[in-house]
C-alpha cells in the first residue's frame, strides 16, 4: 500500500492518524523557480527513507536504487540536453543554442546557475542587466532586439511581477519564449499543436512524474488544486492530452478531503505551508507538491532552448509550398484587364509568402499586397537544388502585340494553380512608377559630376585638400604639390562626360539641353542630356547584380567620363559610390507579388531590351530557383524579340549569373507572323486590315517560314530546347493554328501548342504546360554565342551575322576611335549589349519577316563598366523616346469620389 507524502516528513509525523508507506513527490518549474524532484522522505540526516506506521526504515541499495529510477532527475535532464545538443552541432557545427536572460538590476545569482547548467549541456547564456528603475518601454525595446538576434535561440524574463506587463510578455517572440509564459504559448499548448509551443519548466516536472509512475495513470482521474491561474489551465489540458482525466479544487472546498480520496492522483498547486491530513487519498494515489529550487528548473528551462534552436534550424530547412490557388471566372466576351484584376481579391501578400516557404523575418510588407523579399534567403536556401529555368522570348515584335508577359503569367498559372507544380514568375517593373530609387542615384551622380567640376575650376588645390584631408597616406605633409594637385582634381574633360541625368517620362526635348545657365554656376555651361530611367546602366546594375556587395563594387566602376589626360573617371573616384549603395539598398531586394490565381511573381528591375539588356533580375531568379525546389519552375521573360532579349539573356545575364536554362518558349501570333508573312502595315487607332480578322494561310505560312524559322534558329544556336506557343486571338481559325503548330515541328521546334490563357486563365495554357514540362525533362546542352576573349568588333560581327543575319558591319571612325580606346583600357573581354530596334531583325523597322543582304551600321560605341558590357549603338537608335502623335496618357483618369483609375489597361 501506498500513499505520498507532501512536503518531506512534514505532516505525516506529526499526526496521530495511522500512517501507509508512502512516496514524497515533489516538483517545480524554472519561472516561479521551482524544484524538479521525486524523492523518498528523508531523515535530518539526509537519510532516504521510506515510512510505515509512522517510524523510518533505511533503504536497501536495490529499494534506493528503484526509487531514484522513479525521480525527476536534473541529471538526467542534464545528459539528454546534452546528447541534442551533440547531434544538433554534429549536422549544425557553426550554431550554439543561446539563452539571453533580462533582468533588472545585476544580481548573478541567475546567471551563474544558467552558465552552470549550461556549461555541462553545451549551451551559450547571455545576460543583458537594465537599470532597476527602467520603464516597460526600455524593457520593450531590448526585448524587441533579442526577438531580432538569430542568435537568440530562447529568453527568459527574470523580471519583478510589476514589470511582467501583458505588453511586456506578449511582444517576446513565441519562438524563443522557452519558460512558456506568453499568452500565444499559452493557447498552443492549450488547442494547437505541441510541437510550436513550449512547456513550462513546472508543468513538465509534472507531466514527468505522472507518466513514470509503476501503474499506469492512463484513464485515471489526477485532481488540480489550487492554482486559480493559466498555468492550471495549461496543465490540465496537458494532463487530458496524455489520456487522464482531470477534477478541480480549491484550498477551502468543503469537500476537498473527499474530492481528494476519489482521485488516483492528486497535483497540489500554491500549495505554501498548507498541512496535508495524512488520511487524505486512498491507497495507491500519487500526490505531486510543487516546491521552490532554482537549478532543478532551469535545467528544463535549457533543455526548451535546444528544443527552440532545433525548430528554428528546421525552419531554416526548404519547406515543401501548401499553395492556395485562387478561382477565375472568365466571362464571355472577357472584359478589360483593368475590370478583371478588379474583380478577383488577392491573398495578403504574408500568407502567399508563408505558403511558399518565406519565413517572416525575410519579408518587408509593403501594404497588404506585396513585399520585398530579403537576400538572405539566398544563404539560408544555399544547399537547396535549383528548379528549372525556363525564358520567354517572341519573335520580332510588331504593332498588333505577341503577349510575352500574358503567356508567362498564363504559364505559371497552368503549372501552380492546374497542375500543381511549384512555378515562380520572374518579371521587369514597369518603367513608370517603381523607378525612382533608380534615378535618385542616377541623378546623383550627374549632381557629383557638375558639383566636382564646378569646385575644381572655383578653388584652389588647398583648400580641396584640406577638406579631403585623412583619405591617403598617413603623413599627408609628405606629398608633393604635384601629388596634392593629382589628388584632389579629377580633371574631368567637360567634352568627354559620358554620364546622363534620366527621367521615367519620354521627353524628346531632354535628348539635347545645355546645363550651367545660371550666374551661380560661374559660366560653366555645357552641353548633356537625358535619358530614360530604365536605359540607366543602375538599371542594369540593379539587373545583372547577384549580392548588396556586388551591385556596390559595380556602381564605383562605373566610368562617368574621361579627364583630359584621358584617365577613366569611376563613380568611386567621385566618392559617391557609398551612397549610391544607400539610395539602391531596397531598390535590390525583389518585390513579390502574386497572378490572378494566386501563384507568385517576383517583379524586379526593368532595364529595355533595345537600349539595355531587356531582363528582370538575376536576384530574383535566384531567389525563385531555390524557392520552387528541385522540381518546380521559374519562368522568365526577355524583352522584345528573341534576336534582342533572348540573345543578351544568354550572352550577358546568363554569364553573370552563372545560371543555365533549361528550355525556350518562342511566342507567336498569328497575327505578328501575317505581317511577317508580307501583311500590309498597321496604324494606332486605324481599323485593322482584313488580312488580320480573316483566314490567310499565305501570309501565316510566310510568317512561320521567315521571322519564326530564323528565331527558332536562333534559340537553338544556344543549344537550349525550343517550345512554341501560339497566343490565341478570337479571330485565329483552326486551320491557322494548326498550320503554324506543323510549321514550327518542321522549322525544329520541340513542340508547338496553342494557348487561351487571355481568355481562360491558367486553364488555357495547361497543354503549353505540360509541353515545357516535357522539353525540361530532356538534356540541355546551352552554350553562349561567342567567347568573351574575342575583339570587340568580332563579338559585335558574330552577333550581327549569326542573330540577326546580316552579311556584315560597317564600324564608323568614332566608334572604331572608342573601341580602341575600351581595348586600352581593358574593357575589351566585356559581352556585347547591342542598342538597336526592336521591330526589324536588321536596323531597319519596316524589314520584317527575316531580312538578308544587308550591312549592320555601327555609329558609335559606348562602355558601361560597372554593368558589365559594351554597348554599340545600331543606326539612329536613342536612348530617350518620345511621345508618339496618340499618347497614353489621353486615356488616364481618376474618379475623385471613388479614386478608381481608368485606361490603364
Amino acid at each position: 500500500m501506498r500513499v505520498v507524502l507532501i512536503r518531506g516528513v512534514c505532516a505525516a509525523l506529526r499526526s496521530s492518524f495511522p500512517v501507509f508507506p508512502r512516496r514524497c513527490v515533489r516538483a517545480g518549474g524554472a519561472h516561479s523557480r521551482l524544484v524538479l524532484r521525486a524523492a523518498s522522505a528523508t531523515s535530518s540526516t539526509g537519510t532516504r527513507a521510506k515510512l510505515t506506521t509512522g517510524k523510518f526504515e533505511k533503504l536497501s541499495p536495490e529499494e534506493e536504487e528503484e526509487e531514484a529510477d522513479s525521480d525527476f532527475s536534473v541529471r538526467e535532464v542534464v545528459q539528454s540536453t546534452k546528447e541534442a545538443v551533440v547531434t544538433l552541432q554534429k549536422n549544425n557545427p557553426a550554431t550554439q543554442p543561446s539563452l539571453a536572460i533580462l533582468q533588472l538590476g545585476e544580481d548573478d545569482s541567475v546567471l551563474e546557475i544558467n552558465k552552470k547548467m549550461a556549461g555541462k549541456m553545451g549551451l551559450n547564456v547571455t545576460q543583458i542587466c537594465l537599470g532597476k528603475d527602467c520603464t516597460e518601454d526600455e524593457i520593450l525595446e531590448e526585448l524587441l532586439k533579442l526577438n531580432d538576434d538569430p542568435r537568440v535561440h530562447g529568453v527568459y524574463l527574470h523580471l519583478p511581477p510589476a514589470a511582467l506587463t501583458n505588453r511586456v510578455l506578449n511582444s517576446l517572440k513565441p519562438e524563443k519564449d522557452v519558460d512558456g509564459i506568453s499568452d500565444w504559448n499559452t493557447g498552443k499548448l492549450v488547442r494547437g499543436p505541441l510541437s510550436t509551443g513550449f512547456v513550462p519548466p513546472l508543468a513538465s516536472a509534472v507531466l514527468h512524474l505522472l507518466e513514470n509512475q509503476e501503474d499506469s495513470l492512463e484513464g485515471k482521474t489526477v485532481l488540480l488544486v489550487g492554482g486559480e491561474s493559466p498555468f492550471r489551465l495549461v496543465l490540465q489540458c496537458l494532463i487530458e492530452r496524455r489520456g487522464m482525466v482531470t477534477a478541480k479544487s480549491h484550498w477551502d472546498s468543503k469537500s476537498l478531503e473527499r474530492e481528494a480520496a476519489q482521485a488516483d492522483a492528486v497535483v497540489l498547486l500554491d500549495a505554501g505551508n498548507v498541512d496535508i491530513p495524512p488520511n487524505w487519498g486512498r491507497l495507491g494515489v500519487v500526490m505531486i507538491c510543487c516546491e521552490t529550487n532554482l537549478e532543478t528548473g532551469i535545467s528544463v528551462l535549457l533543455s526548451n532552448v535546444v528544443r527552440s534552436c532545433t525548430r528554428w534550424l528546421q525552419e531554416q530547412q526548404y519547406k515543401p509550398w501548401r499553395l492556395r490557388s485562387l478561382k477565375l471566372q472568365p466571362l464571355t466576351p472577357v472584359p478589360s484587364d483593368l475590370q478583371i484584376s478588379r474583380a478577383q481579391t488577392a491573398k495578403p501578400v504574408n500568407h502567399l509568402a508563408e505558403e511558399i516557404g518565406l519565413l517572416p523575418e525575410e519579408l518587408e510588407v509593403y501594404g497588404r499586397s506585396k513585399a520585398k523579399v530579403r537576400l538572405s534567403l539566398l544563404e539560408r536556401l544555399n544547399s537547396q537544388p535549383d528548379g528549372k529555368y525556363v525564358l520567354v522570348a517572341g519573335v520580332t515584335p510588331t504593332p498588333l502585340g505577341e503577349g510575352k508577359s500574358t503567356v508567362t503569367i498564363g504559364l505559371v498559372q497552368a503549372l501552380s494553380a492546374h497542375l500543381n507544380l511549384n512555378s515562380f514568375a520572374c518579371l521587369r517593373q514597369p518603367s513608370q512608377g517603381p523607378t525612382f530609387g533608380i534615378k535618385a542615384a542616377n541623378n546623383l551622380v550627374a549632381a557629383a559630376i557638375d558639383a566636382r567640376m564646378l569646385h575644381e575650376a572655383t578653388q584652389s588645390d588647398k583648400f580641396i585638400y584640406r577638406l579631403r584631408l585623412g583619405i591617403i597616406k598617413s603623413d599627408p605633409s609628405s606629398l608633393s604639390p604635384e601629388e596634392v594637385n593629382s589628388f584632389v582634381r579629377l580633371d574631368l574633360d567637360p567634352e568627354k562626360i559620358t554620364w546622363h541625368r534620366v527621367v521615367d517620362t519620354n521627353d524628346r526635348f531632354l535628348r539635347k539641353i545645355t546645363i550651367g545657365q545660371a550666374s551661380t554656376e560661374k559660366g560653366l555651361t555645357r552641353e548633356t542630356g537625358f535619358d530614360i530611367a530604365v536605359a540607366s546602366e543602375i538599371m542594369a546594375i540593379l539587373a545583372l547584380a547577384d549580392s548588396m556587395e556586388d551591385m556596390k563594387s559595380r556602381l564605383g566602376r562605373m566610368v562617368v567620363g574621361t579627364s583630359r589626360s584621358g584617365t577613366p573617371v569611376t563613380a568611386e573616384d567621385l566618392g559617391v559610390s557609398g551612397a549610391l549603395a544607400v539610395l539602391m539598398k531596397d531598390a535590390i531586394k525583389p518585390t513579390l507579388m502574386q497572378t490572378l490565381e494566386g501563384t507568385p511573381v517576383f517583379v524586379h528591375a526593368g532595364p529595355f531590351a533595345n537600349i539595355a539588356h531587356g531582363n528582370s533580375s538575376v536576384l530574383a531568379d535566384k531567389l525563385a530557383l531555390k524557392l520552387v525546389g528541385e522540381d518546380g519552375f521559374v519562368v522568365t521573360e526577355a524583352g522584345f524579340g528573341a534576336d534582342i532579349g533572348m540573345e543578351k539573356f544568354f550572352n550577358i545575364k546568363c554569364r553573370a549569373s552563372g545560371l543555365r536554362p533549361n528550355a525556350v518558349v518562342l511566342v507567336a501570333t498569328i497575327r505578328a507572323l501575317k505581317m511577317h508573312g508580307g501583311g500590309p502595315s498597321v496604324s494606332a487607332g486605324a481599323p485593322l486590315p482584313t488580312e488580320y480578322i480573316s483566314e490567310n494561310l499565305n501570309l501565316v505560312s510566310g510568317g512561320c517560314q521567315s521571322n519564326l524559322k530564323k528565331q527558332i534558329q536562333n534559340a537553338q544556336q544556344f543549344g537550349v530546347p525550343v517550345v512554341v506557343a501560339i497566343n490565341v486571338f478570337r479571330t485565329d481559325t483552326p486551320a491557322e493554328i494548326d498550320l503554324v503548330c506543323q510549321l514550327a515541328k518542321e522549322c525544329g521546334a520541340f513542340d508547338a501548342v496553342p494557348c487561351h490563357h487571355w481568355m481562360q486563365g491558367g486553364r488555357g495554357a495547361v497543354e503549353l504546360a505540360q509541353a515545357v514540362k516535357e522539353a525540361t525533362s530532356k538534356p540541355s546542352y546551352f552554350q553562349f554565342l561567342y567567347d568573351l576573349q574575342m575583339p570587340i568588333v568580332e563579338k559585335i560581327r558574330t552577333i550581327a551575322k549569326r542573330i540577326y543575319g546580316a552579311d556584315d558591319i560597317d564600324v564608323s571612325a568614332e566608334a572604331q576611335r572608342k573601341i580602341d580606346y575600351y581595348h586600352e583600357q581593358g574593357y575589351s573581354t566585356l559581352p556585347i549589349c547591342m542598342a538597336k530596334t526592336h521591330l526589324s531583325l536588321s536596323h531597319l523597322p519596316e524589314r520584317k519577316g527575316a531580312p538578308t543582304g544587308f550591312v549592320l551600321p555601327i555609329r558609335d560605341v559606348r562602355a558601361s563598366v560597372g554593368a558589365g558590357f559594351i554597348y554599340p549603338l545600331v543606326g539612329t537608335m536613342s536612348t530617350m523616346p518620345g511621345l508618339p502623335t496618340r499618347a497614353c496618357f489621353y486615356d488616364i483618369d481618376i474618379d475623385p469620389i471613388t479614386e478608381e483609375i481608368s485606361g490603364l489597361f
